[in-house]
């Protein structure tokens, strides 16, 4: 599909992974909206990227999706490109009860029911358009987890199995389904919960992840593998439980 001359809405698009694909999308000559919960990253931002139009809201909350996609369909009648890229990242112990899920933000709510919603409110105006997308970060934890990190390797597995799915649904419209699975990166989700697994794999940068999709989405190469997720993808269909314990050694 062309990289070029879009709207593009990017979720979660203030820092890490959607930071940089907001870059790439407007140096590539692209109108970019980025929306995010924290007002000091927008602004953050928008102060590296003056170009970009921001949102802040909280999609955890029904009200406030409902409110993103109002905004998007009446100022942006050419917008065309989704980017569901907002989530977040917990060690989760099981072994001391549901307290220590409770008391943190919800992963199953923000890593997955937010892209379902989202892709179900804006699916429909995307249909209307001559060419549109919908892209879907998951993660290569997706295909062998971390234990340590067990409801966000099953929320990003969950991202993966929709995005099949969805694509198979869209395939007779005009709206193109990705899916990009990064490794470990180097951003705020990679320093927080997942220090453990950065040291032991690595964070490349956000701005790989980035340029490696803008390549996809050019040649319409829906599974966007990047770097070492491949790895994870193929030891899931050839090796998962040797691949498994090694990740969680």
């Amino acid at each position: 599909m062309k990289t070029s001359n879009n709207t593009v809405l990017i979720t979660g698009g203030a820092t890490g992974i959607g930071f940089a694909l907001a870059e790439a999308f407007i140096n590539a000559g692209n109108r970019v909206l980025i929306c995010g919960r924290r007002r000091s990253k927008l602004e953050e931002a928008r102060q590296k990227l003056p170009q970009i139009q921001v949102r802040q809201c909280d999609l955890s909350k029904q009200a406030e999706r409902e409110s993103l996609f109002n905004w998007v369909k009446g100022q942006y009648q050419d917008f065309n490109i989704l980017v569901n890229n907002a989530g977040i990242q917990r060690i989760i112990d099981f072994t001391q009860g549901a307290s220590e899920l409770l008391r943190g933000e919800d992963e199953v709510e923000v890593n997955f029911v937010v892209p379902v919603h989202l892709s179900a409110y804006f699916a429909p105006l995307l249909m209307d358009k001559e060419e549109a997308a919908i892209v879907n970060v998951s993660s290569g934890l997706a295909f062998v987890p971390i234990a340590t990190m067990p409801v966000y390797c099953a929320t990003k597995a969950a991202v993966h199995m929709f995005s099949v799915s969805l694509r198979h649904q869209l395939k007779g419209t005009s709206v193109k389904v990705f899916e990009i699975v990064p490794p470990a990166v180097d951003t705020e989700l990679g320093r927080g919960s997942s220090r453990d697994a950065e040291r032991a794999h690595g964070g490349i940068p956000a701005s790989e992840v980035a340029v490696q999709t803008m390549q996809a989405l050019k040649n319409d190469q829906y599974g966007i593998i990047v770097g070492r997720a491949k790895g994870l993808v193929d030891a899931s269909k050839e090796d998962f439980e040797r691949k498994f314990q090694e990740l969680n050694s």
